[in-house]
């Protein structure tokens, strides 16, 4: 595994020779070493996306397109070994690691067909006097600051469009998970990727995210992680102005009409709960289901969470792995115990499992009825496999609860009723609704929230026009 940062072309370790180890997930093991560099690193990174990026940006589309695409197929034929090292760091089972790579490469598909787009566009104008055009413009030098949970599809959906934009890029992976980052960027590098194109830049994340924002080069930063780091990240811009784009936390609500396919609904609710063993932003974090079909859901929904085998990710079998750290554990009883003091009823899971030669991190998938709002657990993101589940009256009553949070990532709908399908998803106040389904991420759509889950949008053209900046020029016409 690479464990040497890529700056300008050059593989570099930190200038005073620091380093942090990097766990296996599982067990526990340090894997890895890599460096542990600070603010004078981050300048040098930007440095060298600064002298990059006039011949970048000058680039044509098609040749811009054309990397895109060695880069997506890059990644299709290193699937195996990409997946291996994020099940290493990260946990999540080996087919989940495999399927982020083929998430991964699409959206440099889907950057590489977009970047054939970006031609200049003619305005209509009243006058005949004046010829209209709006020119695309790379904003210039982009920072990315990338999480743990999804460590080379996060990256994919910042290096990407801003490529096809024709801007260089600094990146900082999370420090739980850098080993993905830095083998992407040997990928980079052996694709031929002029230097200084893509920097990657593993250590503290405070130094150089502050670097960041304070140097006047960086014209854009987009971060992918919690709101309360987002927050500081907003006043950190302020001074540059830098332009900011924000995947925050989720806070999903998942609801089941009463006249939904329960059977459908619940293989998507085990499916998007418990995937990544629920450590994702759009996971449900509040299960809503009517009434009149709630004892099947929950009958049906426990029976499947009972099933699901927990242990390594590199074991075949295993569908849900271990949470990420000795916090993310405690956090998972802390909202387990404050809904049973306050009601609920556990119905499966509710404590860790036991792995040979593991750490203690392996969570059962756990189940609770009689949730409600009083609850921790329906106030905040747990990023764990916890599905607490409460009941509604009706589709009013259903949006009500859901509502009821300033986050706006995701939610889910279920229904047989086309009409109140829309209606519902219409009323949710989210960015991304699954109708019928609880895979939503798609590298051809926008992706993204509002309110507390942040701003800016991931996929397809409107993740491109993220790194655009649009000139307008206004031509007078004489004679």
């Amino acid at each position: 595994m690479e464990n040497r940062n890529l700056i300008s072309g050059e593989w570099r370790g930190a200038l005073d020779g620091s380093t942090f180890g990097v766990c296996d997930a599982a067990t526990g093991r340090e894997i890895a070493r890599v460096p542990h560099c600070h603010e004078m690193e981050a300048l040098e990174a930007v440095e060298g996306a600064a002298n990059a990026l006039g011949a970048w940006r000058s680039r044509s589309l098609e040749e811009r397109a054309q990397f895109l695409r060695a880069i997506a197929a890059a990644l299709r034929s290193h699937e195996d070994q990409f997946a291996h090292v994020i099940t290493a760091e990260n946990g999540k089972p080996l087919s989940e690691g495999r399927g982020e790579v083929a998430y991964s490469a699409d959206y440099f598909s889907s950057a590489a067909d977009e970047a054939l787009q970006l031609h200049a566009i003619n305005i209509r104008s009243r006058s005949e006097l004046r010829v209209l055009r709006a020119h695309p413009e790379p904003i210039g030098v982009v920072a990315a600051i990338t999480p743990w949970n999804f460590p080379l599809a996060m990256m994919a959906r910042k290096t990407a469009p801003a490529l096809a934009a024709g801007c260089t890029q600094v990146i900082k992976p999370a420090e739980l998970t850098p080993l993905t980052a830095l083998l992407f960027a040997r990928v980079l590098a052996d694709l031929g990727l002029p230097p200084g194109v893509v920097n990657v830049v593993t250590g503290d994340p405070a130094a150089i995210g502050q670097a960041w924002l304070d140097d006047g080069r960086v014209r854009k930063l987009s971060f992918t992680g919690s709101t309360r780091v987002g927050r500081l990240l907003m006043r950190g811009a302020a001074e540059q102005v830098v332009r900011l784009s924000l995947e925050l936390g989720g806070h999903a609500p998942f609801i089941v009409l009463r006249d939904a396919n329960v059977a459908a609904a619940v293989d998507a609710a085990v499916a998007g709960k418990f995937r990544a063993a629920g450590q994702t932003c759009v996971c449900p974090n509040r299960f809503l289901i009517a009434d009149e079909i709630h004892d099947e859901f929950v009958e049906r929904f426990v029976t499947a969470a009972r099933l699901l085998p927990v242990g390594r990710g590199l074991d075949l079998a295993t569908r849900v792995g271990p949470l990420i750290s000795d916090e993310a554990v405690a956090r998972m009883r802390r909202h387990i115990d404050d809904a049973l003091a306050k009601g609920a009823t556990l119905r499966t899971g509710g404590s860790t499992i036991a792995v040979e030669g593991c750490v203690d991190r392996f969570f059962a998938p756990t189940v609770v009825t009689e949730a409600s709002s009083r609850m921790v657990c329906f106030q905040e993101e747990t990023f764990g496999p916890l599905a607490p589940i409460a009941r509604f009256h009706d589709e009013s009553h259903a949006i009500q609860i859901a509502n009821e949070t300033p986050f706006g990532l995701a939610a889910y709908v279920f229904s047989e009723d086309s009409t109140r399908l829309a209606a519902v998803s219409e009323a949710v106040n989210c960015g991304i609704v699954g109708a019928n389904t609880g895979i939503i991420s798609d590298a051809y759509a926008p992706f993204g929230g509002r309110g507390w889950s942040g701003f800016g949008r991931e996929g397809g053209r409107w993740g491109i026009e993220e790194y655009l900046s649009w000139k307008y020029v206004c031509t007078g016409v004489h004679g």
